[in-house]
């Protein structure tokens, strides 16, 4: 008898199923627009940089697995981190931003096929709460060489644990 095999195809990446980074440059481009519009962003917003979106796009297609250009170029996940440090972000920004962001992916028309977006949704779901929680310190306990995040299509991890204080 004949043994018959079959290759499974390759799983792409996040960011090779968007489209590659052109996606993610448009997705924060649009968004970063309406958050300069929006009464409740805009007053944290309003001073960015003028790269600061082309940045944000660069490290979300980063951690869903395109090439290294925020790591390599423009920071490190310990400096996006420490950016967040001590603006005091709300649950009610939180969600502001996350409402902005899928309104923005609708538009641009990011994958919207079940598997892509409940990954897309986690990621931006699990960032923005760290945000929060980062958001609301002074100082940064996390080790300077941490890796980028790195998300897929599944589960990335295990339950979160909050660091105990040094004091």
């Amino acid at each position: 008898m004949e043994k018959i095999i079959i290759k499974q195809a390759e799983v792409p990446t996040l960011f090779d199923w968007a489209g590659g980074v052109e996606p993610f440059e448009k997705l924060t481009e649009t968004f970063y627009k309406k958050v300069l519009k929006d009464e409740l962003l805009e007053p944290i917003f309003k001073h960015m940089s003028p790269t600061h979106q082309q940045h944000v796009a660069h490290f979300i297609a980063e951690v869903f697995g395109g090439p290294n250009v925020y790591s390599a170029s423009e920071g490190s996940h310990f400096t996006m981190i420490q950016k967040h440090l001590a603006k005091h972000l709300t649950e009610r920004h939180r969600k502001q931003w996350v409402q902005l962001l899928m309104e923005s992916a609708d538009e641009i028309k990011l994958p919207d096929d079940p598997e892509f977006r409940s990954a897309f949704v986690a990621y931006i779901e699990w960032g923005t709460r760290i945000a929060v929680l980062n958001s609301n310190e002074i100082e940064l306990t996390m080790n300077a060489n941490e890796p980028m995040p790195s998300w897929g299509w599944g589960v990335p991890g295990k339950p979160f644990q909050k660091t105990k204080d040094a004091n």
